[in-house]
């Protein structure tokens, strides 16, 4: 019990959001007489968000270095959807190798802002607000302020699902059977995970939730995870998406807390002093950081395209602000050093669905934007708070 109420503790910013997201859920849900979660609406909940979720696992880890943020992102999403057209529609190039150019502008535009920010100690601050006109220019410079319609395989990215492989063979089912036996398959390999994880620590003799808590915990994931992927195949089935999230959030959740380079980037914003004295490469970390953002922007900026089905010079705009606010609404801290993945997921999960279910209610967009306002200062207040409390 005592271990279970240190878990909770330890984790109160995370637990506080995820049950936030559980109660803004329901009302929502009664609210809008049941559209909410419909499965039509909650495919298009996940597209509609896809991209603010994707910069949002970046931007947690410039936060993590130390309360750093990255305000380019957006003008970063214009800039590659911009080389995109550059590449796939001026050029001709076959759009796989479109993509893949496109990707690497995004890369180097990251490692241009992490050399000045890592390497000449200028605030990330500054920097990201000097790439935010720059990059900007330069897609408003190669669209020449003209949107270009984009070839299919971009929204296909997007906006398309993947086929019934299964389904299709057994014949017409009504639901969408490879979602199912996916959602199966990703359950599993969660159950896998945790109890090789479960099995490590109690080998080097750490810490850890009772045996009951543990396996209530992992079969109530599994079943939602299970839950989840049938009600999408009610509908259209898994969009390629919200795949592509998915594997984001895996292999980032990997690198942040199963990896020596997760370690240090915790490190790097809990006390920077101590990791440089404790033989953390300080400058490299942050410079790989903000060069890993970049190509977080152009993955979010190669969604953001397909969902246009166009690149525009005023794509992204605003996107800086949303992906912030989902870090810090999830659990991230001001001053770095604390703060995961699945946080940053949960936190843009509330402020999407704050956005859609108040769509669908009709609620004036000037009131949208005060609610996710106060939603964000009670956010940071409840963090603050908590320290004090723990001081």
């Amino acid at each position: 019990m005592e271990n279970f109420k240190n878990l909770i503790r330890q984790n109160i910013r995370q637990y506080a959001m995820l049950l936030a997201l559980v109660v803004i859920m329901i009302i929502f849900q009664i609210t809008t007489n049941g559209v909410l979660l419909m499965p039509r609406n909650v495919s298009v909940l996940i597209m509609q968000n896809s991209y603010i979720l994707i910069l949002a696992i970046g931007m947690i880890l410039c936060i993590l270095t130390g309360g750093n943020i990255d305000l380019s992102v957006g003008a970063v999403v214009a800039y590659v959807s911009a080389f995109s057209a550059l590449f796939s529609v001026t050029m001709g190039l076959p759009v796989v190798l479109s993509i893949f150019l496109a990707l690497i502008m995004g890369l180097l535009a990251g490692m241009w802002q992490g050399f000045w920010i890592a390497y000449i100690k200028i605030p990330a601050f500054i920097v990201t607000l000097a790439g935010m006109l720059v990059f900007r220019g330069f897609s408003n410079m190669i669209l020449k302020s003209q949107t270009i319609l984009l070839p299919d395989l971009y929204v296909t990215i997007a906006s398309k699902f993947i086929p019934d492989f299964i389904g299709d063979a057994m014949g017409g089912t009504g639901l969408h059977i490879t979602t199912i036996v996916i959602g199966f398959i990703a359950s599993v390999v969660y159950v896998i995970a945790q109890y090789r994880t479960r099995r490590n620590k109690i080998k080097y003799k750490f810490e850890v939730i009772s045996n009951g808590f543990f396996i209530a915990q992992i079969v109530s994931i599994a079943a939602v995870i299970n839950l989840f992927m049938f009600w999408l195949s009610r509908e259209k089935g898994l969009p390629y998406v919200l795949l592509l999230l998915s594997v984001l959030v895996a292999i980032y959740t990997f690198i942040t807390l199963k990896t020596v380079a997760g370690r240090h980037i915790y490190a790097l914003g809990g006390n920077a002093k101590a990791a440089a004295l404790s033989g953390v490469k300080t400058k490299r970390v942050m410079f790989w950081v903000y060069a890993n953002m970049g190509l977080l922007s152009a993955v979010a900026g190669i969604v953001f395209a397909g969902r246009l089905n166009s690149a525009s010079p005023t794509a992204g705009l605003g996107f800086e602000l949303d992906a912030i606010a989902a870090c810090f609404i999830g659990g991230a801290s001001a001053t770095g050093g604390v703060g995961t993945i699945m946080g940053a997921i949960i936190g843009g999960f509330i402020m999407g669905i704050l956005n859609n279910g108040m769509s669908i209610m009709g609620v004036e967009t000037y009131y949208q934007e005060i609610i996710k306002g106060l939603v964000l200062l009670f956010a940071v207040g409840f963090d603050v708070y908590s320290k004090s409390k723990a001081k």
